[in-house]
């Protein structure tokens, strides 16, 4: 069992489909920790699409943790990972609703083409124009957090320049971008040496990890930021329904 036939009059992208009928037959149980997908070739020619369309549906699964690609086995489905859903909101959206003060410092924004991986994670092709910003964002002047962020350029339109009075997202709903849903994973390390610096915490500081994409409702990425927050000053807090 595999993907199921694709909607070419749905507005949802090709691969997007094609890549959650595929998590919905490993979420299923049909497709079983260890097993192997149908390889790219077969399945572009089964769904009759592009291999390329294929490719970047498999691809969002690797992203997602889903299945992973072995030298000579293919790709392959592992065992999922423990994840927790957080709510679609920015730091800054976060910390005014906390009543704490967001203040932000620039330390990178450029406009570049976007290598083979940022447009695999934004679903654009290579060498499409994309902003890269970095931004180190605290609260109550206290360092937070350091966030790398991609945007495709075209939108913003110039809006970045407002990226060190407000949060992104709210940059990016004011362009008309609206934000439908997310993915992302969180995890932990140790600071870099760089990040402890910028922080102002101790070279052994713990920082957590979030990576996101999000995407607007047709499942177009929007967005894709890998930021890292200073443990000992910040925690994920999550809301958990039985089911």
């Amino acid at each position: 069992m595999s993907a199921g036939p694709v909607d070419r009059s749905s507005p949802i992208p090709l691969y997007f489909q094609i890549s959650e009928s595929l998590k919905a037959t490993i979420e299923s149980g049909a497709l079983a920790p260890g097993e192997r997908l149908e390889n790219e070739l077969e399945l572009a020619e089964r769904l009759g699409v592009s291999r390329p369309t294929v490719r970047q549906a498999i691809q969002r699964l690797v992203q997602q943790g889903m299945v992973v690609r072995r030298r000579g086995l293919g790709t392959v489905v592992v065992a999922p990972r423990i994840m927790r859903p957080l709510a679609l909101s920015s730091l800054y959206d976060d910390l005014q609703a906390t009543q704490r003060a967001p203040s932000t410092a620039v330390l990178a924004a450029e406009q570049t083409e976007a290598d083979e991986t940022i447009a695999a994670l934004l679903s654009v092709p290579p060498g499409t124009p994309v902003l890269s910003v970095e931004r180190l964002r605290s609260a109550d002047g206290t360092p937070l957090a350091i966030m790398h962020n991609y945007v495709p350029a075209r939108l913003l339109r110039g809006a970045d320049a407002d990226l060190e009075k407000t949060g992104l997202y709210e940059l990016l709903r004011a362009q008309g971008v609206q934000l439908h849903a997310a993915e992302q994973v969180v995890g932990a390390r140790r600071a870099t040496q760089r990040e402890a610096r910028l922080l102002q915490a101790a070279r052994t500081a713990t920082v957590l990890t979030m990576t996101r994409t999000a995407f607007d409702p047709a499942g177009q990425p929007v967005e894709h930021g890998s930021h890292a927050y200073l443990a000992e000053r910040y925690s994920f807090k999550m809301s958990l329904l039985a089911h």
